[in-house]
């Protein structure tokens, strides 16, 4: 998990530049906090002798629900100076300095702040009413002024803390909700095998959401909890209400607008996926205006713009997904690529598969070579290039950067990691898939199928993450090879296993009409059609196969 926080935690310097007429609108406090509009309604009376401090609690209780923990801090901080005296806002303050489900690792600065709150709430919580005094207690499991590199013993000790909590107040949908959350943080993006079976706490962790649901059913925090709890399950479209909640529920909050695109895609809403993160992107331009100060938060920002590109790719949108791509890149510093290339890396190639994937080989030709300190986006750079150059027939030039790829994973370390995959594991994907396009376009079918055979084994073992961490399904380029190779029934099955994975994916839909008109199952073909045209309704590109390393069909 301490590689997923250094891979996230380099996307914190993306810079988002503009700012739209839409988002959250503030009313000014003084230099450090504001009260947006469009927070929905969300509201925890605490003991409090202030009106307004209660709007600041229950403002940074939605920011902290949205994972804007930052933002949490500032309104709880604010919280705290309108009336000292409440040990609910240092409360706040401690629990969002701490580890959660995307940043599951503190900072020395982050537990110095937590622990400083924290004190400050045991020394108030004598007056406060049980609930209260029985959340600060927990929070104090959590901490320790001189803690451990493992956190783990500490973050069960909250959970269990948490536990004796929510039994004591199982009526209390916040305190539902805050356990159920410090389950899931002694196990970040863990829930699930790959075959979504539940995984250590993971049937209780829904069941406790499904609880705090049940009194609350507005209650922003469980909803986007649920999400993440249920996503990379067998049954994520349980799910689905709480994706519509969020829709609308806090206008303000990109992310919590972003979220319903989770379930979106493994529902095969991908319009709705895509809408879902224009409008995040959108609202979060306006909210760092407002808000500039942003630390991890940026994180989030740059997600939106990760996750449109591979849902423009799905949704035959190229100029969509290419824009969304280079914003994302284009807004990492150089300097920062310097310092710290190695945790922004597995991202950067993003444009480099939004090209391979609407087969732009000139472009991707034209690409100048990534920086050395992003060996990942090298070793990638190399890849597509070996495809573009074998796609023009040139295979010499094909070959030779072919070996240049091997080269450049060769030099990689052995621990060199994506997000949550190991780099290795990706690149054995593009090995594979590359030896299968050229020797597809070299005319050894056989050749082809076996090595795109062995990229499909490993891409389907790669462990969860959105969007995913090989963004164009391999069963597109065997389906594609194995139709024309009039292999039709061979690639009726991998276009359904693909819409088993990528549920009204457009070009598995074009893949399995095209194999079982070929088959004469007319009527079936026919329904298949239409539903490509309605998943392809919005795209601006038009294909022939379901690779552009096919042009013959």
């Amino acid at each position: 998990m301490q590689r997923i926080l250094c891979a996230t935690m380099a996307l914190c310097l993306v810079m988002l530049a503009g700012c739209q007429n839409t988002g959250p609108r503030t009313e000014r406090s003084d230099a450090r906090a504001h009260l947006f509009e469009g927070m929905g309604d969300t509201h925890l009376p605490v003991a409090t002798t202030s009106a307004r401090a209660q709007r600041y609690f229950d403002q940074g209780l939605v920011w902290m629900y949205a994972f804007n923990h930052d933002e949490a801090i500032r309104s709880f901080r604010e919280a705290a100076r309108l009336d000292p005296e409440c040990a609910m806002a240092w409360w706040g303050i401690a629990l969002s300095y701490g580890p959660n489900y995307n940043q599951p690792i503190m900072s020395e600065e982050a537990n110095r702040e937590a622990w400083t709150a924290l004190r400050r709430a045991m020394e108030l919580r004598h007056d406060a009413p049980p609930a209260e005094r029985a959340l600060i207690e927990a929070v104090n499991e959590r901490y320790i002024h001189d803690p451990p590199d493992d956190r783990s013993e500490l973050d069960k000790a909250y959970a269990d803390a948490m536990e004796r909590v929510y039994n004591a107040h199982r009526n209390d949908a916040d305190i539902v909700t805050l356990y159920a959350e410090s389950l899931m943080n002694l196990q970040p993006w863990d829930l699930w095998t790959k075959d979504g079976e539940p995984k250590g706490n993971a049937d209780k962790i829904v069941a406790v959401l499904e609880r705090a649901l049940e009194l609350d059913p507005e209650h922003v925090g469980a909803h986007h909890l649920y999400i993440h709890a249920v996503e990379a399950s067998a049954d994520p479209g349980r799910a689905v209400a709480s994706a519509d909640f969020l829709r609308t529920a806090v206008p303000a909050s990109g992310h919590l607008l972003h979220m319903p695109s989770h379930i979106d895609v493994r529902m095969g809403d991908w319009s709705a996926a895509a809408e879902s993160n224009r409008r995040a992107i959108e609202v979060d331009q306006a909210y760092t205006q407002l808000s500039p100060d942003q630390g991890f938060y940026r994180v989030y920002m740059a997600h939106n713009h990760h996750f449109l590109s591979f849902v423009g790719m799905m949704q035959g949108r190229q100029s969509e997904a290419l824009a969304a791509a280079r914003n994302m890149i284009g807004g990492v510093p150089r300097e920062y690529i310097r310092e710290d290339g190695e945790a922004i890396d597995p991202y950067m190639s993003i444009e480099l598969a939004a090209m391979m994937r609407f087969g732009m080989w000139d472009e991707i030709l034209r690409t100048p070579r990534p920086a050395r300190e992003l060996p990942i986006t090298r070793a990638m750079w190399r890849f597509t290039r070996a495809v573009a150059y074998a796609n023009q027939n040139q295979f010499s030039q094909a070959d030779r950067e072919r070996e240049a790829f091997h080269d450049e994973v060769a030099r990689l370390p052995d621990d060199a990691m994506m997000v949550i995959n190991p780099a290795s594991h990706v690149l054995a994907i593009a090995e594979h898939m590359l030896d299968g396009e050229i020797a597809y376009l070299k005319g050894d079918i056989d050749e082809a199928v076996h090595h795109l055979k062995a990229a499909i084994e490993l891409e389907d073992d790669l462990l969860y993450m959105e969007p995913p961490e090989w963004l164009q399904p391999v069963r597109h380029t065997l389906g594609a090879i194995l139709v024309e190779a009039g292999r039709y029934s061979e690639a009726e099955e991998v276009y359904r296993a693909d819409l088993k994975n990528w549920p009204e994916n457009g070009w598995s839909l074009f893949g399995l009409a095209r194999s079982l008109e070929s088959q004469g199952q007319t009527e079936e073909a026919l329904a298949m059609w239409d539903r490509f045209d309605e998943a392809w309704a919005e795209a601006d590109t038009e294909i022939k196969s379901t690779c552009f390393c096919v042009t013959t069909q």
